[in-house]
């Protein structure tokens, strides 16, 4: 398992092109996404805004972080992938510069969160997994699946969950460690 400051300390790009880390939103409870504009899964980018909105003042951010492996669906410029989300999705949470999330070229963090948490839950009635084996999609357990997978990192910086595409942030095994985070740390 990852410790704290393994993941606090990982140097990240915003996506305006300055730097942060993790660190910089130390005691609150973090959702690491990664996001794309053009796929299937993009309309969560309305719940999460509502999420972060909502439980701000609770201690929760959502942290955005554009990726383009699946299936090209995040083709944009870091410039065009902000106007986007402001424009239609009134997003105000933080973006970050696009990054690799599988693979060689995996950013540190993902490397990180995936360390702590090698598997996402899935729905227990049909899982991610095999629905996009079923567009011909092989997501190797460990790597991310697709776009919009979550990570949940507590007020310790430690993960305590990963998430599949499909789960929402509305979706109560989500919603209920969300919630457990936010107020049994406050």
């Amino acid at each position: 398992m990852a410790e704290p400051h393994a993941l606090d300390q990982i140097g990240l790009r915003r996506i305006d092109g300055g730097s942060a880390t993790l660190a910089d939103y130390a005691g609150q409870v973090v959702l690491v996404v990664n996001v794309a504009s053009k796929c299937g899964l993009t309309p969560q980018y309305e719940s999460l805004e509502r999420a972060y909105t909502a439980h701000r003042a609770d201690g929760l951010v959502v942290l955005g972080f554009p990726c383009n492996q699946f299936r090209g669906q995040e083709p944009g410029s870091e410039a065009e992938i902000q106007a986007f989300c402001s424009s239609t999705y009134d997003v105000d949470f933080p973006l970050f510069a696009k990054i690799d999330v599988n693979g060689s070229q995996r950013h540190p963090l993902y490397q990180a969160m995936i360390d702590a948490e090698p598997d996402a839950y899935e729905r227990p009635e049909g899982g991610m997994r095999e629905r996009l084996r079923q567009f011909g999609v092989e997501a190797p357990r460990g790597d991310v699946m697709w776009n919009f997978e979550k990570f949940l990192i507590g007020r310790d910086g430690r993960v305590i969950g990963r998430y599949a595409p499909d789960i929402t942030i509305d979706d109560a095994p989500l919603r209920d460690a969300l919630h457990a985070e936010l107020v049994g740390a406050a």
